[in-house]
């Protein structure tokens, strides 16, 4: 078997609402209505499917909660940019701009928390 990209991932959210808002304010992502009224975020070629926690779809994850995911999203905005952007959202920084090791490469990370408390890092590839 050979895989070749991850297409979507889900995240159980206390507040399917709340959670869209979030994304699509702070993170650009497009929110989308899939299958029976099902809520997703989707950006690029991929998305994240929310599910309603106590209302999650068969089968899910052993312990499907709110808060368990940590997830790193690329930018190709500076990580500069990225603290503004933030800033200007009012969602507090965690931590960075800090050097990491992406899945190709060194990037540049910033750390925050959605609604749900999840860790979310928004990274750029350093420059060759």
């Amino acid at each position: 078997m050979h895989i070749d990209r991850l297409d979507h991932l889900v995240l159980t959210v206390k507040d399917v609402a709340a959670t869209c808002g979030f994304y699509a304010r702070v993170l650009g992502m497009e929110v989308i209505t899939f299958g029976e009224g099902r809520k997703a975020l989707a950006f690029g070629r991929q998305k994240i499917n929310l599910h309603q926690q106590g209302k999650e779809i068969e089968p899910k994850a052993a312990v499907a909660l709110p808060g368990t995911a940590d997830l790193c999203l690329i930018t190709t905005e500076t990580p500069q940019a990225v603290l503004a952007h933030l800033r200007a959202c009012g969602v507090p920084v965690l931590d960075g701009p800090v050097p990491r090791t992406g899945a190709t490469g060194k990037i540049t990370s910033v750390y925050f928390r959605d609604p749900d408390e999840n860790l979310i890092e928004v990274s750029s590839y350093d420059e060759a």
